[in-house]
C-alpha cells in the first residue's frame, strides 16, 4: 500500500515509518524539520521537507505521493509551548491539520490515521479513562488535538475518508528528545547520563500512563487494518512521576540522586491513564513491552549516546543493543 507519514523524521513517525516498511508498503515523508531529524529516516523513503501550513506545497506532495492511507503524526507537541504559544500551536495542529485534510480529499485518499493526545480528556472523573469519556482540555495544547479530532470525523463523513483517530497515553522511549519533544522520561534519561538528579515538576505523585514507542507505533499499523473509529492507545495503568524516577535511577545505579522537586507547571493535569480496551478487541492491538523494559532500552539508547541514524535507533529500540 501507498502510505505518507506526516512528521515521520519524528519521534514517533520514525518508528512508525520503519514499521511500515517492514510489513512492505511503499512510504514517504512529510517533515517540516523543526523537531524532526532527517538520519531519522531510512535510505530510500523520500522526505519532503514543507510545512503543514503551505497548502499549495502540502497538496502538490500529496498529488505526487498519491498515498492510500496517511499517517497524520506531525505536530506541536509541547504543552508548555502550546502556554506561551497558543496561536502558533492552533496554527499548526489546527489549520495544519485543515491543509492536510483537504489535500486528501482533493486527491482520493482512502484513509487517514490522526494522532491524537491524552491531553483532550482534561481531569478524569474515573480512570483508566475510556474513549467515551468528557473531554474538558486543560491546556491549549489538548484544545487544538481535540478541534482537530473534529475536523477529522468532518471529512472522514463528508469526503468519505475513512478516519481513525489514535489518542496517544506518555509515550516515551528511543529517538525522544528532552529538548526537541519533551517527556518526562527523556528529560530523566538525559539527566542521568549528564551525572544529574532527575527534575521533577510538583509532588512526584501526579501519574501517567507510559506507553512504549514502538507499541504505539503497531498501534497505527493495526489501525490501518481496522474499520476507522476512535481508539485509545496505553496500558490502563497510572504510575506516579515520583515511581519513574526510582526505576530509573534502579536501573542506572544512580541511587545517590535523589531528585529534585520544583513548582509545578501550568496546563498539566493531575492524574492519567486510558483504558485501551476497544483497540484490543476491534484492532487486535495490545501494548507488549512493560515499563520496566522500555526504561532500560531507553536508558541503553541515552547512555550509547541518542545515536539518530535509522539502523541503530532500531535496534536498540528493539532491545538489541548497538
Amino acid at each position: 500500500m501507498r502510505t505518507l507519514v506526516t512528521g515521520g523524521a519524528g519521534f514517533i513517525g520514525s518508528h512508525v515509518v520503519r514499521l511500515l516498511l517492514e510489513a512492505g508498503h511503499q512510504v514517504a515523508v512529510l517533515d517540516d524539520l523543526s523537531a524532526g531529524r532527517p538520519e531519522r529516516v531510512p535510505q530510500g523513503v523520500s522526505l519532503h521537507r514543507v510545512q503543514l501550513e503551505e497548502a499549495g506545497a502540502v497538496d502538490e506532495v500529496v498529488a505526487q505521493v498519491r498515498p492510500q492511507a496517511v499517517f497524520h503524526l506531525a505536530a506541536q507537541v509541547d504543552v508548555q509551548a502550546a502556554v506561551r504559544e497558543p496561536l502558533r500551536d492552533l496554527t499548526v495542529n489546527v489549520a495544519g491539520s485543515l491543509v492536510l485534510l483537504e489535500a486528501c480529499r482533493r486527491n482520493g485518499v482512502e484513509h487517514l490515521v490522526y494522532s491524537s493526545s491524552a491531553a483532550v480528556y482534561g481531569e478524569p472523573e474515573r480512570l483508566p479513562l475510556p474513549e467515551e469519556a468528557a473531554c474538558k482540555p486543560l491546556s491549549p495544547y489538548g484544545a487544538s488535538k481535540l478541534a482537530a479530532e473534529g475536523y477529522c470525523w468532518v471529512y472522514g463523513a463528508g469526503a468519505g475518508l475513512r478516519t481513525t483517530v489514535l489518542r496517544y497515553a506518555n509515550v516515551y522511549g528511543p529517538g525522544q528528545e528532552a529538548r526537541a519533544e519533551g517527556g518526562v522520561v527523556a528529560s530523566f534519561a538525559t539527566r542521568l547520563a549528564q551525572g544529574e538528579p532527575p527534575r521533577i515538576f510538583g509532588s512526584g505523585r501526579q501519574t501517567r500512563d507510559f506507553i512504549y514507542v514502538t507499541d504505539v507505533a503497531r498501534a497505527n499499523l493495526a489501525a490501518l487494518e481496522g474499520p476507522g473509529g476512535l481508539f485509545n492507545v496505553g496500558t490502563g495503568r497510572e504510575r506516579s512521576v515520583l515511581e519513574l524516577a526510582q526505576v530509573l535511577l534502579e536501573l542506572a545505579g544512580r541511587q545517590d540522586l535523589q531528585p529534585r522537586t520544583e513548582p509545578a507547571r501550568p496546563g498539566e493535569i493531575e492524574r492519567s491513564a486510558l483504558d485501551p480496551g476497544r483497540a484490543g478487541t476491534v484492532l487486535g492491538w495490545h501494548p507488549r513491552v512493560d515499563l520496566r523494559e522500555g526504561l532500560a532500552r531507553t536508558l541503553a539508547w541515552t547512555q550509547a549516546g541518542s545515536p539518530m541514524e535509522a539502523g541503530a535507533l532500531d535496534a536498540l529500540a528493539g532491545g538489541r543493543g548497538a
